[in-house]
């Protein structure tokens, strides 16, 4: 895309045409500027198939809040939209409706409250709220939506790949493989949820981490097409990363070849006055790969060098190498602690596309309406009862039981303070028969999880470092059950409503029913 054709691409006109087709009615029937709310949420975790999340980690929400700083309605895409037109020729938007985005095209009169970023999450539970003037909150559905599924859809894989490698260093590979340059957010989603570093050069520097990489295959093949040998190719790497020097050691035979070479440049580093950062396997079988190599480099007396490994890694393949390292360790003579130690995870495709489940179903949907006696609820039914969305102007409260550990995400309506109910009651979203009692000495702590973060156009929230993010993501997983963390079958986290809300959602399908 050239240059001059981002700003109409990527601002304010990153939305859908139906979201503008809507706000042009909205203004022909003279509600455009009435008060509504909108809550944004996902309805499932992502379900890659033969395991599925049992939490999400939540992202997106500055880049969001940065975008809607800088966008609005200008004379370019005011222009654009007076010429387009129906089946017929007729215009689809009058003049006096653009003479009004003109003026008041922008985001500066809604307010967003949000869960922040690194937050676990879970299904139904608002992680957005929007107020505002109904047009301009309308018009914010799409890009709002494109800017926080995806960035939270990584960031929870990131959180389970991470878990599965047992907090071991993780490098995101994914740049090549992702969509597009939807891999920016990709990578800085996969730094929220649990990689500590990417290959992505440019959004490193942009985010403050050193990229990190080392070589591919075809380092090697050149040398070995002008002559020279794999042997040759480590020794002109360690020539010019003498400190940083990481072979990719399986691109003719790793335990014949590439690792006796790469042991030959170790030496030599050594000899100059240089330590070897380690090796990378990248084909093959990585776990008895990964064994054999660590037993080798310990008897030539480098037991710290790391092993990195790669190629089509995801959370079920990391736990199966694990496994695997432990028969294969007791086979060769080798503490599996030893091996685990040392590894470091470079994973690509199945973490920058969520391989499995690629898009997380998320939905914007309008809740309550403002008169001037206050909200009046909105809701949309559904055949699907789980589809119904709770109605109202709310608030989100998470329970956590007697041991610190959180037990449940509870919706109440705005006026309402769970912290003075005893015993706190909680209902489930769909099921009447379904409801818990929790007397105060079963609940240590509740907290509420929605913040402002935009007020009328005006960020009165401090935006977190990105390694505040990563510290408030690791404290939320900490705090969840052991069996909500389990990556294969995990348990079911409760997400409850309070009576009264609950009142209120039955009531109103009731009487929607009967019109």
């Amino acid at each position: 895309m050239k240059s001059k054709d981002k700003p109409l691409a990527e601002g304010i006109l990153f939305t859908d045409m139906y979201q503008l087709t809507m706000a042009h009615l909205y203004f022909r029937m003279g509600l455009h500027e009435k008060t509504v709310q909108f809550d944004h949420f996902f309805r499932s975790y992502p379900d890659y198939g033969a395991h599925k999340a049992g939490y999400c980690i939540n992202a997106g929400l500055e880049w969001l809040i940065d975008w809607m700083q800088e966008v609005r309605f200008g004379d370019r895409e005011i222009e654009f939209l007076r010429q387009q037109t129906g089946q017929t020729g007729k215009r689809l938007f009058g003049d006096d409706f653009l003479a009004w985005l003109r003026q008041h095209g922008h985001f500066g009169r809604l307010t967003v409250r949000a869960i922040p970023e690194g937050r676990v999450v879970h299904p139904n539970v608002p992680l957005t709220t929007v107020q505002g003037p109904l047009a301009m909150a309308q018009i914010l559905e799409t890009p709002l939506l494109n800017m926080l599924n995806y960035p939270t859809l990584i960031a929870t894989r990131a959180a389970r790949i991470s878990h599965a490698g047992r907090g071991q260093l993780m490098l995101e590979f994914g740049m090549r493989r992702g969509q597009e340059r939807g891999v920016n957010a990709g990578a800085r989603a996969a730094l929220i949820g649990g990689a500590d570093f990417s290959s992505n050069t440019g959004i490193s520097g942009v985010l403050g981490y050193e990229p990190k990489g080392t070589h591919a295959h075809s380092l090697v093949q050149l040398f070995m097409a002008l002559g020279e040998g794999e042997l040759a190719a480590f020794r002109a790497y360690a020539d010019v990363y003498p400190d940083d020097c990481l072979l990719l050691v399986d691109t003719i035979n790793t335990l014949e070849s590439g690792l006796p070479n790469a042991l030959t440049v170790f030496d030599e580093l050594r000899q100059k006055g240089h330590q070897p950062i380690g090796i990378r396997l990248d084909s093959g079988d990585l776990a008895y790969l990964a064994v054999q190599s660590a037993k080798i480099l310990n008897a030539a007396g480098y037991p710290n060098v790391n092993i990195v490994l790669s190629n089509q890694l995801d959370e079920l393949a990391i736990l199966q190498i694990l496994a695997q390292i432990r028969d294969e360790s007791a086979r060769s003579g080798i503490d599996a602690r030893d091996v685990m130690k040392r590894l470091v995870y470079g994973v690509g495709t199945s973490l920058i596309t969520s391989a499995g489940d690629g898009a997380l179903d998320g939905v914007y949907k309008l809740v309550a309406v403002q008169e001037q006696d206050g909200w009046l609820p909105a809701i949309k039914i559904s055949e699907n009862p789980v589809k119904t969305p709770n109605p109202g102007h709310k608030n989100v409260w998470r329970v956590y039981d007697e041991r610190g550990l959180a037990t449940a995400d509870l919706l109440t309506l705005d006026d309402e303070e769970p912290t003075e109910m005893n015993p706190l009651l909680l209902q489930h979203p769909v099921d009447a028969r379904i409801n818990r009692a929790l007397v105060d000495t079963a609940v240590s702590h509740i907290e509420p999880l929605l913040t402002t973060v935009w007020d009328e156009g005006k960020l009165v929230y401090g935006l977190p470092t990105l390694a505040q993010i990563r510290q408030q993501r690791r404290a939320d997983i900490d705090r969840l059950d052991s069996g909500v963390r389990r990556l294969i079958n995990p348990h079911i986290y409760h997400v409850s409503l309070s009576p009264k809300l609950w009142q209120l959602k039955q009531t109103l399908i009731a009487n929607f029913k009967k019109k």
